[in-house]
């Protein structure tokens, strides 16, 4: 007895410190990335980069079309993909009866959310780039990346749906109210924190995607006039110009200023995310 009780011990203070390691090792090397890149980004960053367009008459580098770009496709892409996403997930969860259809849909997207991102840019520059005519440009990169990201939205959503008590919708449903009321006044409400995760996750990897866009949105430097010019016109975001600026001009100084921003806008990203939540959160308690 006392043996068995000892092999108890000595396991889980195995597991402990083995865990406690993993935790750890994750945490050094996501505390160096971070430390890293804005040690060697932010002295790079002035305001001409910022606020300016690339000249190679005057010779100077500036990333204010690629910040710009960037805004257009996540604001593009969350506007297509979050409505389907969450429509999705709710019949999924709501309204279909065929559970063999649902384990299929299901499949179908965990197969998708496992496609490397080449061959979504592959994809979706001979799909939308070539036979939809819609050409290089950022609304082509836009829709790739619904389809990057329509699992995960769907999937974060249908999984958060699930955790929404049985007793919420009864009680709704014992006072009156129709199907789609009680989604909408109950069960949405009840589960907009998983909504939000999945539009973090999907703004994270907006931001962070490259290959696809450099096959279907381009890589110009250029500030358009107008909305509906920039849309339909090619442009480079900025993981694409950190990329050209590391990989074919050897500009080191502007990439990591340039990871630098990405960092401090994803940080901004999740904070503000993470802001709505609470309000909503407070407002439902």
């Amino acid at each position: 007895m006392v043996k068995i009780k000892t092999k108890r011990l000595l396991y889980e203070l195995c597991a402990r410190l083995l865990m406690l390691l993993s935790v750890g090792v994750t945490g050094i090397l996501a505390l160096f990335l971070l430390v890293y890149i804005l040690t060697e980004g932010l002295p790079q960053l002035s305001w001409q980069l910022l606020s300016t367009q690339p000249s190679y008459l005057q010779g100077t580098i500036g990333i204010l079309p690629d910040i710009i770009n960037t805004l257009y496709v996540v604001f593009c892409t969350l506007l297509l993909v979050l409505p389907i996403g969450v429509g999705a997930a709710v019949y999924l969860t709501e309204y279909a009866t065929n559970a063999k259809l649902v384990g299929l849909i299901e499949y179908a997207a965990e197969a998708l959310s496992g496609i490397p991102s080449i061959i979504y840019g592959f994809v979706g520059m001979m799909i939308f780039c070539e036979l939809a005519g819609i050409k290089t440009s950022i609304l082509a990169g836009s829709l790739t990346l619904v389809i990057m990201n329509l699992p995960t939205i769907m999937r974060t959503t249908q999984e958060s749906l699930k955790t929404v008590p049985q007793s919420y919708r009864e009680g709704a449903f014992g006072l009156g109210a129709g199907k789609w009321r009680v989604i909408r006044t109950v069960v949405l409400p009840s589960c907009v924190d998983g909504i939000i995760t999945g539009c973090i996750l999907a703004v994270g990897r907006i931001v962070g995607e490259t290959a696809a866009l450099l096959y279907t949105a381009g890589f110009a430097h250029v500030i358009y006039h107008s909305a509906n010019q920039a849309l339909t016109s090619p442009g480079a975001t900025l993981t694409v110009s950190l990329y050209v600026y590391a990989k074919e001009e050897g500009a080191f100084d502007v990439a990591f200023a340039i990871a630098a921003i990405l960092l401090i806008f994803t940080f901004i990203i999740n904070l503000a995310a993470m802001g709505v939540g609470a309000y909503f959160k407070k407002a439902r308690s």
